[in-house]
């Protein structure tokens, strides 16, 4: 991941989280490429004893990696979001308007009522709001690759193992 000049530029932090329990299964950071996506999926797939239903964003990256590490053995789906609108050049902070979203059944049967990535879109929100390495424009970004993978596992393993949840009143890995 390490550039030429020391720099790692853009890395991901890829996560997978359970829409019952909300445990964070397993995450991985790195290139939004392909090495990174089948090194993700095949951690998740070495995580679960049963067939799941996998939702996931319209990262084409994804369905290779699905397709290969759970060999059929997976209802898996696509909400692929539409976006338009919004203010567009330079100055723009904000994320274009989401204007509607399509589901697109991949592999096996998922049920159309569980295609969603609402409980990861919430997730993503919790960790940008619980680490301020996450954040934009402020000096509590990560420096070095290493430290901000520290970082980011302190983080995992404090949400899965010690803090409550609020619907659940309990901790992830106790649900």
């Amino acid at each position: 991941m390490t550039e030429e000049n020391g720099a790692v530029g853009d890395a991901w932090t890829w996560t997978a989280i359970d829409a019952d329990t909300k445990l964070e299964c397993c995450w991985a950071i790195g290139k939004r490429d392909w090495e990174t996506a089948h090194y993700f999926v095949n951690d998740l797939e070495s995580r679960l004893a049963n067939r799941i239903q996998l939702t996931t964003d319209g990262l084409k990256l994804y369905f290779h990696a699905i397709t290969y590490a759970f060999q059929g053995d997976v209802d898996y789906a696509i909400l692929h979001k539409l976006y338009g609108g919004g203010n567009i050049g330079e100055g723009r902070y904000s994320p274009a308007l989401c204007v509607g979203s399509e589901k697109k059944v991949k592999i096996g049967d998922p049920d159309p009522r569980h295609i969603s990535t609402s409980y990861m879109e919430r997730q993503n929100l919790t960790i940008r709001m619980s680490m301020r390495r996450f954040t934009r424009l402020t000096n509590g970004f990560s420096k070095k690759l290493e430290n901000h993978c520290h970082a980011v596992a302190l983080y995992f393993m404090y949400y899965n193992f010690c803090r409550n949840h609020t619907t659940l009143k309990k901790t992830p890995a106790m649900a």
